[in-house]
């Protein structure tokens, strides 16, 4: 099945996003640019996680729809005859020091459903503040992370973010890593999937 996914997204809960990010208007505007599949982004934070489990509800494919979805248009614009599912994701901010560097890293996670989520939260909240941020920024190294969310579920799996960003990223020169096996070292065979950015092409990673 072939559909258009945009599975990096915030929540009004990060820093520096609109404060009309929420499930209603990602549903909207899904419908408008012709997106099937949204992620919900933020998982980690409390009160956006207990705003997920209100609205949405799994669709059993894996993905979840919004349980009132908005009815009409958005005024202006002409709207995709699209019914939007959701899926569970969260952005994470790792800054560690490994070797002889400090690094930083943002890795997006993945969750089969609210349960896997649950358990994860309570993991990550053990070593940082949950309620920050929606983009929470942990201590905990990329490989370590990793190991966290391989735990929880045998679907959870993680997605190194915007990897040529130099600050934040699994390649950033500032603060990064030269391969995948050197950020995730016995892990890296779970890292199935890059997520290029906005500002690079697929084309960067070579074959």
């Amino acid at each position: 099945m072939f559909y258009i996914a945009d599975l990096h997204l915030h929540s009004h809960y990060s820093r520096a996003t609109s404060k009309d990010l929420n499930l209603e208007t990602l549903y909207q505007w899904a419908r408008i640019k012709g997106i099937h599949v949204v992620g919900t982004g933020d998982f980690t934070h409390p009160l956006w996680f207990k705003e997920l489990k209100a609205k949405l509800e799994p669709d059993g494919t894996g993905l979840f729809r919004l349980k009132h979805p908005p009815q009409g248009d958005v005024p202006g614009f002409k709207c995709h005859d699209i019914d939007v599912r959701f899926c569970l994701t969260s952005e994470i901010s790792s800054i560690y020091k490994y070797g002889d560097r400090v690094r930083k890293n943002h890795n997006c996670v993945y969750a089969p459903d609210f349960d896997t989520v649950a358990r994860l939260n309570a993991r990550l909240s053990q070593i940082g503040n949950l309620e920050a941020d929606g983009r929470p920024i942990l201590g905990l190294s990329a490989r370590d992370l990793l190991e966290i969310v391989l735990e929880t579920h045998e679907h959870a799996h993680l997605i190194p973010a915007h990897i040529w960003t130099p600050w934040f990223s699994m390649f950033g020169s500032k603060s990064g890593y030269d391969s995948v096996q050197e950020c995730f070292r016995d892990l890296s065979s779970h890292i199935f999937a890059l997520e290029t950015g906005l500002s690079s092409d697929p084309e960067m990673i070579g074959g």
